[in-house]
């Protein structure tokens, strides 16, 4: 079974395909909301990424973003960029909290995002620690 999901992800069908698929939900959740045309919008969005991503052609970055043109050297450089995208995200939740507690406002949902993303690393923290 785990082979078959590794042939699915790397599969250069797979990450259009979610990306068609996220842009389906986002314009069932706009409608569901009130608001279609946002919807068809992020619809569009989304599956021109994908179809940009399919398309592409032969480009080692996009062939790795794509999934099937994974090596160890391009899972090495997808940890570093996830860690950086995570930073990003950390630092984005800490000033955007600080500056809701500045305006006097409770820093809801970023006090709690930011907990559950520092539960996140240390809990994983623990794993791989444990783990090997």
């Amino acid at each position: 079974m785990k082979v078959c999901s590794q042939a699915v992800m790397r599969s250069k069908w797979f990450l259009p395909a979610t990306s068609v698929t996220l842009g389906v939900v986002a314009l069932a959740a706009f409608w569901l909301g009130g608001h279609p045309g946002e919807g068809v919008y992020g619809l569009v969005v989304m599956t021109g990424f994908g179809a940009f991503v399919l398309f592409a052609g032969r480009s080692e970055t996009i062939r790795g973003l794509r999934g099937d043109g994974r090596d160890e050297r391009f899972a090495q450089i997808d940890l570093r960029a996830t860690a950086v995208a995570g930073l990003a995200l950390i630092v984005t939740l800490i000033v955007a909290w600080l500056t809701e507690v500045a305006r006097g406002h409770s820093g809801s949902p970023y006090d709690w995002l930011g907990g559950i993303g520092g539960l996140a690393y240390m809990l994983a923290t623990a794993y791989f620690r444990w783990r090997g």
